[in-house]
């Protein structure tokens, strides 16, 4: 089953982290250096805050597949959407490593699928790219 992945920048980490803990009801599950997440089952998605990271607000959107296989399907689903697919691999980013690619709406709203292998301590780098809408 996908969870759903939603990411804000945000000005306050800790501000914000006591805003969507009262919110959610729950603790985060990950707190680093100008990061947070929360795994939430009800509703099923993966909510992240990063400070430091461009204009508060709305970062992206995604999908979150929990088997390669799935991910693949996602995968596939994005490419025949004819709209801009930016396949990035393997990659260490927000403190887990994943295989994950890119797309974008037709109003530039950038979508992230994502199959995560396992958390590590570093943060790694976002990558650096514009997609123009489809």
């Amino acid at each position: 089953m996908k969870r759903l992945h939603v990411s804000f920048n945000v000005r306050d980490l800790d501000a914000s982290i006591q805003f969507y803990t009262q919110l959610f009801g729950c603790q985060p599950t990950l707190v680093r250096d100008q990061y947070a997440k929360w795994l939430l089952d009800d509703p099923r998605m993966n909510f992240v805050l990063e400070a430091g990271e461009g204009e508060p607000g709305f970062s992206h959107a995604g999908l979150q597949s929990e088997t390669p296989g799935e991910l693949h399907e996602v995968f596939a689903r994005m490419k025949s959407a004819e709209a801009p697919y930016l396949p990035e691999g393997v990659t260490t980013c927000c403190y887990h490593k994943s295989e994950k690619s890119w797309t974008s709406d037709p109003d530039g709203v950038m979508w992230e699928a994502f199959h995560t292998q396992h958390q590590t301590e570093e943060r790694g780098a976002a990558p650096q790219f514009v997609l123009q809408p489809g």
